[in-house]
């Protein structure tokens, strides 16, 4: 077990709580000399720690991903609001216009230590895990290979493949279209003749069955008419003097534009919304034996502030953190898009990523970001990236790529495939694929153990080299990271297949057995299907 220290008193003291009182909008917060930030939106976190000239509101943009009203500092530094607020990060002071009450704490003297306290005091870890089979083994999205075609001859195909190329199974998602209609939850009965066979056949395979979910509902459905009836959905200002479609009316539902087009969206303000959205979920549960459910959409811009919702005053960010207590039903559960809900056992992915290296080189950065404002069950989107656009034509993919995405994947909390590696690679990079979830495997009794301590502690999974070796200069390595407290994983995010690698001070074993000494760096060859690690002695 990790040692978490407690914050002994005297290493603690409240600087200042700022209020919006009295007419202030902004407020400053001097930064002290070597001073580095990490925070706000999960997306950034390649930008982590924060540059001069840096800006962010959080008001209603959790930038596609998960957001947390929280900064960290490397010399125990801790800000926070239970509210939205717009940071700027200056040479010399960050600059915050809250909208609520802002917190600046100095909780000791160190990144580690200004975690500790805020995990504790503001979003504590409620001792909960989600479903351990999404550490214990590679997850599988029906994504990229059916994208909006999902059906039951192909499913069962894509999971049969999967056992029938020597990979593990494990959680297989069903992703989005395999529904009647946005908000009408039930199986199409045209692509889906039988699917509780289906998820019977996938249960006797070894596979957990997860469905994806939003919170829309299509319009001009009977779903729409039953629950606008009952004011489940964000509405309309009543007065609409200035809108030019009279046709438009106020007080009726509002029409939201999403990526698959236009849906009135559930006020989860009112109970009732909660309440129905929860029983639809049930029934596929009880109906068909589905183990859990991805929960796409929640993010906060889909909410608009001048809509008018079921409880006076609700914010769009408190909108994307109701869809998120939905999760919490349900421990198969996964989430792109949150506002604050950290410490609890929510599976939060990366968001989508193109297949390039450049988005490949933001998985690490961004999975310590998450970790930092305390989500630390983490995916790091899907394998080779999950823009189903960069596969729909075989001749541009890399090969290569592919194999390095499953090598970060491979010591991260959780590992998903989307794509059928054995459709798009030759022999020899399919051998390096297997490679990488064979060693995954030798290594999920240590990442259970690191999940089941986070659910304790709040501790992250992943963590950057800053974390555990503070004031080493480390504060600005993104392409490393350190699993728990003692293994250093530094995958190739390059072309080259080659890259140099910091190892601090002690006495670290290479993966050849071998005891290099640290406080030094190393440059490294390394072949197609290997990923450099160091265990500390």
């Amino acid at each position: 077990m990790l040692f978490v220290p407690l914050l002994v008193s005297s290493f603690l003291s409240i600087i200042n709580i700022y209020a919006q009182a009295n007419g202030q909008t902004s407020l400053d917060i001097e930064v002290q000399k070597g001073e580095n930030w990490w925070g706000g939106a999960v997306t950034d976190g390649y930008q982590m720690p924060y540059t001069n000239g840096f800006s962010y509101d959080m008001y209603a943009d959790n930038k596609g991903n998960q957001a947390q009203p929280l900064l960290l500092s490397n010399i125990g530094n801790v800000i926070w609001s239970e509210e939205p607020y717009k940071l700027t990060i200056e040479e010399s002071k960050i600059s915050i216009q809250p909208r609520g009450e802002v917190k600046n704490v100095k909780a000791g003297n160190t990144l580690r230590e200004a975690y500790l306290y805020a995990s504790k005091n503001y979003f504590a870890a409620n001792g909960e895990l989600p479903d351990e089979l999404l550490f214990t083994a590679p997850q599988y999205n029906t994504w990229i290979e059916l994208m909006y075609d999902q059906n039951q001859k192909d499913i069962l195909s894509y999971a049969h493949a999967i056992v029938a190329n020597g990979l593990p199974p494990g959680v297989l998602m069903i992703d989005d279209n395999w529904q009647q209609d946005y908000g009408n939850w039930n199986f199409r009965p045209d692509r889906f003749p039988d699917p509780k066979a289906m998820i019977e056949e996938l249960h006797g395979m070894g596979f957990k069955v997860m469905l994806w979910v939003c919170p829309f509902v299509s319009p001009d459905s009977e779903t729409y008419r039953k629950l606008a009836k009952k004011n489940m959905f964000l509405k309309n200002p009543d007065d609409m003097s200035l809108s030019t479609t009279p046709w438009i009316k106020g007080g009726q539902p509002a029409m939201i534009y999403w990526w698959n087009g236009v849906s009135a969206v559930l006020d989860l303000s009112n109970p009732a919304s909660g309440t129905w959205f929860r029983e639809e979920l049930n029934k596929l549960v009880d109906t068909y034996h589905v183990d859990g459910f991805k929960l796409d959409a929640g993010d906060s811009y889909f909410y608009p502030e001048d809509l008018v919702s079921f409880k006076e005053g609700t914010s769009p960010n408190e909108q994307s953190a109701l869809f998120g207590k939905i999760g919490l039903d349900f421990p198969l559960n996964e989430y792109r898009a949150m506002w604050k809900m950290a410490g609890l056992p929510l599976v939060q992915r990366l968001a989508d990523k193109q297949h390039s290296w450049e988005d490949l080189n933001t998985l690490i950065p961004n999975i310590i970001a998450q970790g930092l404002m305390g989500y630390a069950f983490t995916c790091p989107d899907m394998i080779g990236g999950g823009e189903f656009q960069s596969f729909l034509n075989t001749e541009t993919i890399d090969q290569n790529l592919i194999v390095r995405s499953a090598q970060v994947h491979a010591l991260m909390p959780m590992m998903q495939f989307s794509v059928a590696p054995w459709r798009i690679l030759d022999e020899e990079h399919m051998a390096a694929i297997k490679k990488a979830v064979q060693l995954r495997g030798e290594f999920v009794p240590v990442i259970l153990d690191l999940a089941k301590q986070a659910a304790q502690t709040g501790e992250p999974i992943i963590r950057n080299m800053e974390y555990e070796f503070p004031k080493q200069g480390f504060e600005l390595i993104r392409d490393q990271f350190m699993l728990g407290n003692t293994i250093l994983v530094a995958p190739v995010l390059t072309e080259k297949g080659k890259r140099s690698v910091v190892l601090p001070k002690g006495k670290w074993k290479n993966l050849d057995g071998k005891t290099i000494r640290g406080n030094r760096e190393i440059e490294l060859e390394v072949k197609l299907d290997e990923l450099p690690y160091f265990v500390k002695m």
